[in-house]
This record gives structure tokens, C-alpha cells and sequence, in this order.
């Protein structure tokens, strides 16, 4: 018996041991690189394990789309042009043989616009040539910068070293298996009193204060990056009284921001806390407005939005894109005395965007949709937008299957553009032409959606949390097959119009739709409220707050080529013909030759 219970007592601890191991490889916590950091800590990013994140990125969709032959071979000649000299490459290799663990910056305070910042990492790797590696670093930063002091500074047997040179003055030290280095020496000495143990009062570190704790909590247990801030003291300390108290409301309540990325497979996850009270309670989202997507839809997105401020009169912050045409639209309502409260009853809370591109669609389409609660109210507000500014355009009312058309013609014909708003007893559906409006009416009968029918979004949706407040689904294979499609043949023709293009890369090798499609699964997003703030979370070959903001950065680094090339003459390629000479045969011209 007394063998069988130490067998036991044995097997346990061995289990327990694994549970350990398994734990402390699939769990990372910032709590570590937390207390290190005073309570008051404005800002932390923290990286945990930046091999295993680098092993991780290396088994994503998105890098292996990278490594695909045939996307190399397209982005042979474009590469060939940036002149890396394998600087980036160089310092990750760097970075991965220290075997960088818990790397953090933060900021710790900010006075007078002077801003405290502190940061490190902890390595296991040999002192000498961890120390050779960061001097590296140090010299490539500051080694073409004249007059750069240098001292040494003795502190509690450690040895700082100082760098000056006009404003900049960088402080760092080795302390144990820790690398720390601040823009304050005072701030270091305190981190360096941390990490050696000297400061035993727990309470005064960013790991108890409360409001991290619990932006914290919403984190998933494992990560590659996370990013924690403070908005509203960032807008206080940044920010006149007078200018935050109109421009920065929204800020000003967000005590929290939190934010972490992790591999899930194939795919990346973001999840994101913004800690601040509910807005406003208008239910939890229904998605009335799936049944419009069918089989062709690439985009679908669903959110509660609350007219309250939009429609206060003399409300003046400034809209952007589609929030501008809003304030536009419900300034118009007000002027013509219709109130807010009248708006909600006409209306549900709900707004739902549809974007679909079938198969013989030289264009994708976009429609936006409300639930009626009132057809009589809902009738009364539509005929107000459209009779409000007579001479801006032109509106045309029609009436099909019981359902109230009305059509603005712009005078584009080529384009097909003639924003449409259609509204029925159930549904009022705007977009930017008759047909998909029409299109989009008649599906919202049917009660089903072909979209949510299908096992691509059903896996899509399964992957984040029920929404509560709203809900993105992107499928970007679709968009590729599509603009390969339709859009090929339009690049290859504005490359003969713009030669620079042909110069920087090579249309004809653009990879094919099945290349591409096989490692883009669907990107979604969901939001919900969830006791003391807002957590969206997404997931994707790349998730949808990353995509938003690569798409811009494309966007903005497209029209600045575009601006290039347009500011330049168009010149089409001559040839000059001349007579051969009787007495000679005539020479190849380089026009001519092969």
C-alpha cells in the first residue's frame, strides 16, 4: 500500500511538472516587466519571447504568402530598388541571438512636454557579448553625432554609462541578466533598485495599480505584443484644459487602453480593451441586416450608433469621410425641425454595411441599412433629405412592390453612380446606384442570408466572441479573385499610360487569384461591453485593425506616386524612320533591336 501511495505521490508531481512546463510555454504576463515600473506609468509595450514570436510569425498564412515563388518573383524588382543593405535583417539576427526576453518601453511621466521614458530586456546570453552587441546599437545611433559626452557613473556596484549630446541623454546599464536603459538617470537608478530587490513596498509599482490590473485581465494568457496606455492623462498633460474639454471628450473618458496581438495558427489575433463607461445602452446587435449579404459578399459590418450627439444642434466637431456626410445629413434634419427623439422611433439603432462584387461586376457594390420601427415617420424623414437641399440635387421618387425609390442622378453615367435610397415597412437601404438598392430590397424579404449559409463565415464567426456591439467580416480572397478578374487588364493599359510604372514593378507577374486565395482566410471582428469597457477582438491572415491601418499607409504612399507621376509630361515612345543609304546596308537602331 505504501509503495502504491508513493507511485501515486510520484505520478503527481510528475503531471504537475509537465502542467509547469506546458504553462510557462504558452503563458506570458507583462506582470513581470510590471513591477519594475512605477504605479504612475503612463505607457508600456512589452515584447515577452521574441524567438518564439519570430517562430510563430514564421508558421502565419501571411509569411508563407511571402515566401510563395511566385510572390517573390513579383516583388523581385520593386525589392531591388529599396536600399535596405541588409540593415533590418541584421539587427533582427541581432536581436535573436541575444535571445531577447521581456523587452519593454515605457513612458513613464511626462513634465512640460519633457517626456520620461525608460526600456530593457532580459537575455541569458554571455555579458561580453551581449554588452559588444548594444555598443553596436550605441555607435550606429550616435556615432556620426559630434560632440558626444561620455561618464561613467558608480551606482550601488553598478556601473551606468552616460551618453550626452545636446537634449538627448541616454543612461544604461547591465544589471544581472537585465539590459535597462532611460532618458532620465534618476529613472534608472530607480529600475535598477527594482530588479536588484532593494525596494520591497510592492504598492508603489505599475503591477498593483488598479487600473492595469484591469486592462490586463482582458488579455489573453499568451502573446507576442502588448500595449498599455492612459488616454485621458495623455490628453491632460498634452492638451489646454479649454481645447480637451470640445476636441477630446471621448478621450478624456477612456482611463484605459490596452491592447495585445497573439499567433493563433495560422492566423493573428488581436484583442483590444478600452477602459471608459458605456456610452450609451441601445441593446445588443442583431445583425438585421445579414439577410442583404449573399454568396458574392466580401464585406459585412454591423454596429449600434447613437444619434444623441450627432444631431445636437451647434454640435461642431469635425466629421471625417462618411461621419461628415452624417453630420451633413442629420444638420439637414435639424434645420427642418426634426428632432432626435423622432429619428429613434423612425429608426432602429442598428446600421449594417454590405459590400458585394458578383462575378460579372466590373465594380463591387456598397449599400448601408437601418431597421424601421415607423414607416410613416421613417417616409417623412427620407422625403425631408430629399427635398431639403433642392439645389444640390435632384431627386426622383418611384414606387415598386410596395417599396419607395428615391434616385439623385449625378451626370455620371459612365460610372454607373445614382445614389438610391430605398425604404419599405421593414428596411431603408442606401447605396450608390438603383440596382443593388433594388437588389438589396428584394433580399431583405427572404428572411435568410446566403452569406450566413455558407461554412466560411459560419467557421469566421465561431472564431471571435458573440458581438454585442458590433461585427466585421472581411473576406479578402474573394476581393483578390475579383480585382484579378476585373481590375488586371486596367493595370496592365495605366502602365503604358505612366512608364515609371512599368519601371518600379512588373504587371505581367502579378501571382494568380488561386496563389493568392489560398492563404487568405476570412478577417472578423467583434465588440462588446463588458463591465468596465469596450473589448473588440479580431482574427485574420492579418486582423482587421492592422488591416485598416496598412490600408491606409498603402493608400496615402499610392497617392503620393500618383501625385509624383501626374506632375510629370506623358511621353509615348517615338521612332524615326530614316531611308537606308544606297551605297550601304542599312544598321540596326536600338529601337529595332531584340
Amino acid at each position: 500500500m505504501r509503495k502504491f501511495q508513493l507511485l501515486i505521490l510520484a505520478s503527481a508531481i510528475a503531471a504537475g511538472a509537465i502542467w509547469w512546463g506546458f504553462y510557462r510555454t504558452h503563458h506570458t504576463s507583462s506582470l513581470g516587466v510590471a513591477s519594475l515600473l512605477p504605479k504612475e506609468t503612463l505607457a508600456l509595450v512589452h515584447v515577452p519571447d521574441f524567438n518564439r514570436s519570430r517562430g510563430e510569425w514564421h508558421r502565419t498564412d501571411l509569411c508563407q504568402l511571402w515566401k510563395e515563388p511566385a510572390v517573390q518573383d513579383f516583388l523581385a524588382k520593386p525589392r531591388s530598388k529599396v536600399p535596405t543593405e541588409g540593415r533590418i535583417g541584421q539587427t533582427v539576427e541581432e536581436i535573436s541571438t541575444l535571445g531577447m526576453k521581456d523587452a519593454f518601453f515605457a513612458v513613464l511621466s511626462i513634465e512640460a512636454s519633457a517626456w520620461k521614458w525608460a526600456g530593457g530586456f532580459r537575455t541569458t546570453e554571455d555579458p561580453e557579448k551581449t554588452a559588444k552587441i548594444i555598443d553596436d546599437w550605441k555607435h550606429k545611433l550616435l556615432g556620426t553625432v559630434s560632440g558626444v559626452k561620455h561618464e561613467a557613473v558608480d551606482y550601488q556596484g553598478r556601473q551606468i554609462q552616460v551618453d550626452n549630446v545636446g537634449l538627448l541623454n541616454l543612461s544604461s546599464v547591465h544589471a544581472g541578466p537585465w539590459f535597462l536603459v532611460a532618458n532620465d538617470l534618476e529613472n534608472l537608478k530607480m529600475l535598477i533598485d527594482r530588479t536588484d530587490g532593494r525596494v520591497k513596498d510592492a504598492t508603489t509599482a505599475l503591477s498593483a495599480d488598479e487600473t492595469f490590473l484591469a486592462a490586463s485581465k482582458h488579455m489573453p494568457a499568451s502573446y507576442a505584443a502588448l500595449v498599455f496606455g492612459r488616454p485621458s492623462q495623455f490628453v491632460e498633460k498634452l492638451t489646454d484644459e479649454s481645447e480637451a474639454g470640445d476636441r477630446f471628450t471621448m478621450m478624456q473618458q477612456a482611463r484605459s487602453f490596452c491592447a495585445a496581438t497573439a499567433f493563433d495558427g495560422g492566423r493573428m489575433r488581436d484583442t483590444i480593451f478600452v477602459g471608459m463607461p458605456k456610452i450609451a445602452d441601445l441593446g445588443n446587435l442583431t445583425r438585421a441586416s445579414l439577410p442583404i449579404a449573399n454568396k458574392d459578399t466580401f464585406f459585412y459590418a454591423a454596429s449600434l450608433l447613437d444619434l444623441r450627439k450627432e444631431m445636437e444642434p451647434g454640435w461642431q466637431t469635425p466629421g471625417f469621410g462618411w461621419l461628415s456626410g452624417l453630420q451633413k445629413i442629420t444638420g439637414s434634419l435639424s434645420a427642418n425641425g426634426i428632432t432626435v427623439e423622432e429619428w429613434k422611433s423612425a429608426f432602429g439603432t442598428e446600421v449594417g454595411l454590405i459590400g458585394t462584387w458578383g462575378t460579372s461586376s466590373q465594380w463591387p457594390s456598397l449599400v448601408a441599412s437601418m431597421p424601421v420601427k415607423d414607416s410613416a415617420k421613417a417616409s417623412r424623414i427620407v422625403t425631408t433629405i430629399t427635398t431639403a437641399n433642392a439645389d444640390d440635387a435632384q431627386w426622383t421618387h418611384r414606387e415598386k412592390e410596395g417599396v419607395h425609390y428615391y434616385s439623385s442622378g449625378t451626370g455620371l453615367q459612365l460610372l454607373s453612380f445614382s445614389p438610391t435610397i430605398g425604404l419599405s415597412d421593414r428596411m431603408l437601404v442606401v447605396g450608390a446606384d438603383t440596382g443593388s438598392v433594388e437588389m438589396a430590397m428584394k433580399r431583405t424579404t427572404s428572411g435568410a442570408s446566403e452569406l450566413a449559409a455558407t461554412t466560411t463565415f459560419q467557421n469566421a464567426e465561431r472564431a471571435v466572441p458573440t458581438a454585442q456591439q458590433a461585427f466585421v467580416y472581411l473576406d479578402p480572397a474573394l476581393v483578390y479573385a475579383r480585382f484579378d478578374t476585373s481590375l488586371r487588364p486596367l493595370l496592365a493599359m495605366g502602365a503604358a499610360f505612366f512608364p515609371a510604372v512599368s519601371d518600379a514593378v512588373d504587371l505581367s507577374k502579378l501571382p494568380p487569384a488561386d496563389v493568392i486565395a489560398k492563404y487568405l482566410s476570412p478577417i472578423v471582428m467583434s465588440q462588446s461591453y463588458h463591465g468596465d469597457g469596450y473589448v473588440a477582438e479580431s482574427i485574420g491572415p492579418v486582423p482587421l485593425y492592422q488591416t485598416v491601418i496598412g490600408a491606409v499607409t498603402t493608400s496615402i504612399a499610392a497617392s503620393a506616386i500618383y501625385r509624383q507621376q501626374t506632375q510629370r509630361p506623358v511621353s509615348f515612345p517615338t521612332r524615326t524612320i530614316t531611308a537606308p543609304s544606297p551605297s550601304r546596308s542599312p544598321s540596326p537602331s536600338p529601337d529595332n533591336s531584340p
